[in-house]
């Protein structure tokens, strides 16, 4: 039976960043498997909860469109909107392109991360790791998520796709300002873009052994615009979210007496840790979004005509429906949605490369 009117929550303040865990399970308990929430600027739209209701979700192209020019919302949209960058109109990239054109997108990114040479790719992020770290270990203390985690995935991204070492601060700076959706969100898409563009011309003129290269070589008859917003695409999602990865993976090594203790009284394995935050602090907490192409319903809710959905991956992850006992490790169940799921999943390959 579908739930009453319920009042939407804020999409944002401070339980968001001290105990988002809690607050979803609150949302779950009042709410249930979809909560109406509002973005800024009291903008509506849903957050989905529940796990077997964000598979529906993401299994469904059709029914919940990539395509954002079908959201019901966009008459109250400012150009200024700070969630611009990351609910975009008319963005020629692969985020926002459905059916078959999505999918010969999609063959072109795969095919350039294939290529990588995963031995290369090891001994890259390893070196750049030593460095990082040898910079830290005379200071006697560190913050080591902005002089570590966020420093490594833009340096090892940036070799891969073709970057010169020395643009990663100002790529790492671009992409966070732009992934906050706070006042530089803007700006921050402005310089990556204008990044992306100067690689590509770049590499038109010297192709290398690069992810952009062979993204040139292979464009399918893509325009340069397109290819920049894919890797644009590309570099925030690989960088923001293994960033996050690292740092989740780093606090529950260190913090979490479950973790750290096994039952046979040795300690898991780095690995392990990666899995377990997965589940349990997944690096994306929402993702934003999918848009009814009909009237609908979901999770007991009514879901109108291009109404945004938000995909709650953390929230999803930790249903008591898939996970009946939270406390106990995950081992190596790899069912959790962090990489998303159906055609507009991570690329596998980029997963390997993560």
């Amino acid at each position: 039976m579908p739930h009453s009117a319920p009042r939407p929550v804020p999409l944002g303040g401070p339980r968001f960043q001290t105990d988002p865990t809690e607050l979803y399970r609150q949302m779950r308990r009042e709410h249930g498997a979809v909560a109406p929430v509002v973005l800024d600027g009291d903008v509506p739209a849903w957050l989905v909860l529940g796990y077997r209701e964000l598979h529906q979700v993401t299994s469904d192209p059709v029914l919940f469109s990539r395509d954002s020019d079908l959201w019901n919302q966009w008459d109250r949209i400012p150009a200024d909107w700070p969630l611009l960058p990351m609910i975009g109109r008319k963005q020629p990239s692969i985020l926002y392109t459905v059916g078959e054109r999505h999918r010969e997108r999609a063959d072109v990114v795969s095919g350039a991360l294939e290529a990588i040479d995963p031995f290369v790719l090891r001994g890259r992020a390893e070196r750049f790791a030593d460095e990082l770290i040898d910079a830290l270990c005379g200071k006697g203390s560190c913050d080591i998520i902005a002089e570590y985690a966020m420093l490594l995935p833009v340096r090892v991204l940036a070799s891969v796709y073709g970057f010169a070492d020395e643009q990663g601060p100002g790529l790492v700076k671009a992409m966070n300002d732009m992934i906050n959706g706070q006042e530089g969100a803007l700006e921050g898409q402005r310089h990556l873009g204008e990044s992306m563009f100067g690689l590509l011309t770049a590499k038109a003129e010297a192709p290398g052994d690069d992810v952009a290269s062979r993204m040139l070589a292979n464009t399918a008859g893509f325009t340069v615009e397109e290819v920049a917003q894919d890797l644009m695409v590309m570099m925030a999602a690989g960088h923001q979210p293994t960033a996050d990865w690292i740092g989740n993976s780093l606090r529950l090594m260190l913090t979490d007496d479950r973790f750290a203790a096994s039952l046979s009284g040795g300690r898991h394995s780095v690995g392990e840790a990666m899995n377990e935050v997965l589940w349990e602090d997944t690096p994306t907490q929402n993702v934003a979004g999918r848009w009814a192409s009909r009237d609908t319903h979901l999770g007991g809710r009514r879901i109108g005509g291009g109404d945004l959905l938000l995909l709650g991956l953390a929230a999803a992850n930790s249903d008591p429906h898939v996970r009946a006992d939270s406390g106990a490790l995950t081992g190596g169940n790899n069912a959790y949605l962090s990489f998303g799921h159906g055609e507009h999943r991570c690329p596998f390959p980029a997963q390997e490369v993560a």
